[in-house]
């Protein structure tokens, strides 16, 4: 989707007000004690990322951009709480993101890059469940997703240029 600050902004005031059973969305929160562990997390994350990145074993190739996805998100929920904010979602935290930290504290790029990794994450994700239904028995078990060089390549330095930036926003 392209950046719209007022659907951002709009989305953000729904998710807020909106609550489920068990979950809440975008609330906001004092629990400032959290950011240092998301950025724990973020930067852990990536570190395993790299190391299966340079493993040279490209069958895990599709967990080195799994990672990386989830190396920002942790990123980018410290970089929210540092608002006064939680999110408990995928979606709610790229809303929360775009309509608190966009344009102040990060470019509109920055927010691109997020949401373009989570794309790639959950269009395989989808694409091995619907192989998985369609295959036989053995391939639904054994099949896994392998990516290019490239394209790993492009997500981890994707992932690296958003931990950088948001890095700098939260410590």
């Amino acid at each position: 989707m392209a950046f719209d600050k007022n659907y951002y902004k709009n989305e953000f005031e729904r998710l807020l007000k909106l609550k489920g059973e068990a979950k809440f969305f975008i609330r906001k929160s004092s629990d400032s004690f959290k950011i240092k562990r998301f950025i724990k997390k973020g930067t852990d994350s990536f570190e395993l990322a790299n190391h299966i990145k340079d493993s040279g074993q490209g069958a895990k190739d599709y967990w080195t951009i799994t990672i990386c996805y989830y190396s920002m998100l942790y990123m980018a929920k410290a970089a929210i709480l540092t608002k006064g904010y939680e999110t408990d979602d995928h979606y709610s935290t790229q809303i929360a993101l775009g309509h608190l930290l966009v344009p102040d504290k990060i470019e509109k790029e920055d927010l691109e890059l997020l949401e373009q990794t989570h794309k790639i994450f959950e269009d395989d994700y989808i694409d091995y469940f619907e192989d998985a239904r369609k295959e036989s028995s053995v391939s639904r078990y054994s099949a896994t997703k392998v990516y290019t060089e490239r394209r790993v390549k492009e997500v981890f330095e994707n992932a690296r240029k958003f931990i950088s930036k948001l890095r700098v926003i939260v410590e």
